[in-house]
């Protein structure tokens, strides 16, 4: 997540580099033969290249309205992780219990907490197709590691390590079956959560689609000089490179927005998301051994500006 609100041009500009280029070679070479070449001075009316920017502004404002309902979609599902951890949680501290006061009992608690801090990182790295594994063995004992690498699906094995262990408290009877059933509501709304999740990493965004607005805005910016030249003259170059880089930009953050889970600065923050769930839950927890963690800012942009996954 992009954490600077001035974003230097050279990174904005960065994503359309090649295509600027080939734009200003193409108006280049046009002006020069239109203005010393007589028989290839060809001209059309400007309102045909208005007519398809129009065409296209509609067909950018439609896509990216769509690129950023998946976004926001993904960003809402991760808030609700947030709730739900949290609510697991606290039914785990205050649900489990036995009239001694064993040890075991506050192992469970201790050994489950962590567990969904675990599961929370694991989804987020499973999403991004990085070693959904990996960090999660200052968090879950060597036997749990085990029993979860044996799964391909990584934050799902975590969910029936839950599973397993409600079924024990229940058996062992420290919680009753209201409170078993309170649990296991919450273990659904998280598989919920990441099914979700993996439903908008899964869904390809149409190909079609975007190859044929890509062809349109090809086609827009190869008619725009001879709209322009005839006016403008020399002066249409910078034109024909603005107005270009104008619908390119649009395209690109379109295309960055659809797709909120590839490890890019404009995805969902969801290894922050998952930092606060830690915090959170290990200030419930009460835990001293839990080192207090410390966000990791990584370079991603020139001039200093920064984002965090």
């Amino acid at each position: 997540m992009l954490l600077k609100n001035n974003i230097p041009l050279t990174y904005i500009f960065g994503k359309i580099t090649k295509e600027l280029i080939l734009v200003t070679f193409y108006a280049v070479g046009i002006v020069i033969l239109y203005e010393n070449y007589h028989f290839t001075r060809i001209s059309i009316p400007i309102a045909v290249p208005a007519l398809l920017g129009t065409v296209i502004s509609l067909l950018l404002a439609f896509r990216s309205n769509q690129a950023y309902d998946r976004w926001w979609e993904a960003r809402i599902l991760w808030g609700a992780i947030v709730n739900d951890s949290r609510t697991l949680a606290r039914q785990v501290l205050y649900f489990v219990d036995d009239p001694y006061y064993s040890t075991e009992i506050q192992l469970f608690k201790e050994r489950f907490i962590k567990r969904q801090i675990a599961w929370c990182y694991g989804l987020s790295q499973s999403l991004r197709h990085t070693n959904p594994t990996l960090g999660l063995d200052r968090l879950m004992k060597e036997e749990e590691l085990d029993f979860i690498k044996k799964y391909k699906n990584i934050p799902m094995s975590i969910l029936e390590l839950h599973a397993r262990d409600i079924q024990k408290a229940a058996k062992e009877g420290w919680i009753n079956k209201y409170q078993q059933v309170q649990l296991d509501s919450t273990l659904t709304n998280l598989c919920d959560r990441m099914g979700g999740s993996e439903r908008i990493k899964n869904t390809i965004f149409p190909v079609t689609y975007s190859t044929y607005i890509n062809m349109t805005i090809n086609l827009f910016i190869v008619m725009l000089p001879f709209g322009l030249i005839e006016f403008f003259g020399y002066f249409e170059i910078p034109i024909v490179i603005a107005i270009a880089a104008a619908f390119l930009l649009i395209e690109k953050m379109a295309i960055h927005l659809q797709d909120p889970f590839e490890n890019k600065p404009t995805d969902t923050p969801t290894t922050a998301i998952s930092r606060t769930i830690e915090r959170d839950l290990s200030q419930m927890l009460n835990d001293s051994n839990f080192a207090e963690h410390k966000e990791t800012i990584e370079p991603s942009l020139k001039e200093g500006a920064y984002y965090i996954l």
